[in-house]
């Protein structure tokens, strides 16, 4: 529901709530052999470089209405990336037709659609692997920060859409607080009962989903794990036909437990029943 300016929370002065979205991804790859570990490595270095985190950070600061001040990126020796944009208020160029605070998809980059002030974006990579089971796991942590009325939560559905991903951790927290004009602290300005709420349906389908919330301090998780598997996904230069079925049975049971691990952040057991 869009509020009219009489409807609204009147605040003294600016609004000093800090709004933090932590957004993780995790790209899961059998890679049996030290060569196939190195192509895959090599594969993620020239994916997600700094150039292209750069593209993609510079676009949700286009989304949330940012104006960047700065950006600072890295390619590392021998893997990963990091960049770091800071940025302040941007014009409005669209203006919305619904409140920044509904619990709703944002948009994909085609529109900038609010304004913040005095913040920043980052992104950092880190490419690993299983040292004896031939698994490789790919992350990449995004965090996006800003003050005032608009969330950072409207910048979720492009991320999204942006990183191929087989699990996703987020983190949505307020911080900090502003005042109305009696005085009166307010920790939070806006209804929220879920990250959930800000990703498409279509995506959601695709997807387990758990939340992990602390409303009364303001924070809230949900984690994510791809529903469908198809071993050839996670194969890296050729596909499941090449194997034997005792291969495929094998693989399939490290990857999935690799994923079992990730999503539920513990260390498992092959053969341990999970309860949800």
């Amino acid at each position: 529901m869009t509020l009219t300016p009489e409807e609204r929370i009147q605040l003294h002065g600016f609004n000093n709530l800090t709004k933090s979205l932590s957004f993780n991804m995790y790209d899961i790859c059998f890679t049996k052999t030290r060569e196939e570990r190195e192509a895959y490595i090599d594969y993620i270095d020239e994916q997600y470089n700094a150039d292209r985190l750069t593209k993609i950070l510079k676009n949700v600061a286009d989304i949330i209405g940012a104006h960047v001040l700065n950006v600072a990126k890295q390619d590392y020796v021998p893997q990963g990336a990091s960049v770091t944009i800071l940025v302040s208020e941007g014009p409005v160029v669209e203006v919305p037709t619904e409140s920044a605070f509904d619990e709703s998809p944002g948009p994909l980059p085609e529109a900038v659609v609010m304004g913040l002030d005095k913040s920043h974006i980052t992104v950092h990579t880190y490419p690993e692997f299983h040292p004896t089971e031939g698994i490789s796991t790919f992350r990449a942590d995004i965090d996006v920060q800003t003050c005032g009325e608009i969330s950072p939560l409207k910048a979720l559905n492009y991320l999204i859409h942006s990183l191929e991903t087989d699990i996703m951790t987020m983190d949505y927290r307020v911080r900090g607080f502003t005042r109305d004009i009696d005085g009166n602290k307010l920790f939070i300005d806006h209804d929220i009962n879920s990250i959930q709420n800000y990703i498409p349906d279509d995506v959601k389908r695709m997807y387990d989903m758990i939340d992990v919330n602390v409303y009364q301090e303001n924070l809230f998780h949900t984690k994510c794990r791809l529903k469908e598997f198809d071993i050839n996904n996670y194969l890296f230069g050729y596909t499941k036909d090449k194997l034997d079925q005792r291969d495929v049975e094998e693989i399939t049971k490290k990857l999935q437990l690799e994923m079992d691990e990730i999503f539920y952040g513990k260390n498992i057991q092959l053969g341990t029943q999970i309860k949800e």
